[in-house]
């Protein structure tokens, strides 16, 4: 658990004041909460501005009108690939034919495991039977699907990056706005497949195109920043967003930009950004701002604005606004969730909240018929009406858990009616997506941070320790 542990630290709590940290000049001063208070004002303050977890809790309850009323979920669909980090362009899979047994078939190493300064942060993309997947080091493979059997192995790295340096350092790389060669932030990105060509970012300030089949390199284009999230892939086009907040689009066929848009620059924010999702000519992003954001996908155009934070904040965690996980467009609605306690339904066509709820995530909603599931900060899995945004159930996977014992779960999806997540204490759990009931629970052999994808009868994870593995 040391390595999760700092994979967490400098994901989930490796907050940066970006503006401040080219002057800081120790760790400790890297702390966005530290200030030039003395310790003891500093926990009169926290004290002060401290909110009770029960007080939180009584927020979110299962709504008395929907005890006992049954709801629709998609039905299981076979999926033969699985393009998207979020499955296709809208992020909106909802209900895969995949995994019936839930029992391990197959395990496979792919490459350098997550360390103290590289994180396994991909998740696997499946395509014309392939399974891409990437690790630590930013180094690309290709696997027989059906068995994991290597094809093709690729290190996209071309620059020389400095290895050793401490996370004070890093971060101050990154507030002061360095970039280029010697720079250290290199790990993160992810992959996208379309038209045999996959796409991938990276750390490395870079998007490059790959022959799917072969490996081989297509196009490379630079950025000034990293790039920490995968590349939605649509209509012709490339679209990813860096660690500042803006939103590229680049030519798919070559790599040349397109256009950009840049969000409000948040000064409190956690390393790491998403995927956006896209719908005919609308790309819907999400920033570390708290903005939910629609552009016209042809021009970079803005169609509408909404901010996924509450105005009025309790503590200094809630300051950070990220919306980490990935926004779903599911028919009209756009379903997305902040770190800042609001997640929200959004009419894709005006910009309008049909609903809000007091949830605070790092995970992406997983949409399914008439529900909407949702895995909070605390470990609790909410199944939620699309259509009020009213609660049919609640299931608190880290129930009998104390906080400093607290396991962190992935982001869901729903296979052969089951909710099926991982865990930061390796194991893989299937709930029943119309009870929330625990219906399984599996041992993966190491932390799983990133959610699973399913694909070809198949539910894949890919673990802390770089192993794919393969459930049926």
């Amino acid at each position: 658990m040391t390595v999760m542990k700092s994979r967490l630290a400098t994901l989930a709590l490796g907050v940066i004041l970006a503006g401040g940290l080219a002057s800081c000049s120790t760790v400790s001063r890297m702390n966005p909460f530290h200030g030039h208070r003395s310790h003891e004002d500093r926990v009169a303050r926290d004290e002060t501005n401290r909110v009770p977890l029960d007080t939180l809790d009584d927020q979110l309850k299962v709504s008395e009108a929907l005890r006992g009323v049954g709801f629709q979920l998609g039905p299981a669909t076979a999926v033969s690939n699985w393009a998207l980090p979020g499955g296709n362009e809208n992020q909106d899979m909802e209900n895969v034919s995949a995994a019936p047994d839930f029992v391990v078939a197959w395990r496979r190493s792919i490459g350098l495991k997550s360390s103290r300064k590289m994180h396994v942060t991909s998740p696997p993309i499946l395509a014309q039977g392939r399974l891409f997947v990437m690790d630590a080091k930013a180094e690309v493979s290709a696997h027989d699907a059906k068995t994991g059997a290597p094809i093709w192995r690729r290190n996209i790295e071309t620059r020389a990056f400095r290895r050793g340096r401490n996370l004070g350092q890093m971060l101050a790389d990154l507030g002061s706005g360095r970039s280029g060669a010697g720079s250290t932030l290199a790990w993160g990105g992810g992959m996208a497949w379309s038209d045999g060509r996959l796409y991938i970012s990276s750390g490395y300030r870079e998007v490059v195109c790959l022959d799917g089949a072969t490996g081989k390199e297509i196009w490379r284009t630079t950025t000034d920043t990293p790039l920490h999230a995968a590349p939605t892939v649509a209509n012709g086009r490339v679209f990813v967003e860096d660690v500042n907040d803006e939103l590229f689009a680049f030519d798919a066929k070559d790599g040349s930009q397109l256009w950009t848009y840049q969000a409000l620059a948040e000064p409190a924010r956690m390393l790491g950004a998403t995927s956006p999702a896209v719908d005919n000519d609308t790309v819907v992003a999400s920033f570390a701002s708290g903005e939910l954001v629609a552009l016209r996908a042809a021009n970079g155009e803005e169609l509408w604005n909404v901010p996924l934070s509450k105005v009025s904040r309790t503590n200094a965690l809630s300051e950070i606004r990220d919306i980490v996980g990935r926004p779903a467009i599911h028919a009209t609605q756009v379903i997305a969730v902040s770190h800042s306690d609001m997640m929200s339904a959004v009419d894709l066509r005006t910009g309008v909240q049909d609903w809000t709820l007091p949830v605070s995530a790092v995970t992406s909603p997983w949409v399914s018929g008439d529900v909407v599931y949702v895995v909070d900060i605390s470990g609790r899995v909410i199944c939620i009406s699309t259509d009020s945004g009213q609660i049919y159930w609640i299931t608190n996977l880290n129930e009998h858990l104390s906080r400093k014992k607290r396991v962190y779960w992935t982001s869901p999806l729903v296979a052969s009616d089951r909710l099926i997540l991982g865990s930061s204490d390796g194991r893989a759990v299937a709930l029943d997506a119309k009870t929330g009931k625990l219906l399984k629970t599996l041992k993966l052999g190491s932390d799983a941070m990133i959610g699973p994808i399913a694909a070809d009868g198949m539910v894949y994870f890919v673990t802390d320790k770089a192993e794919l593995v393969a459930i049926r």
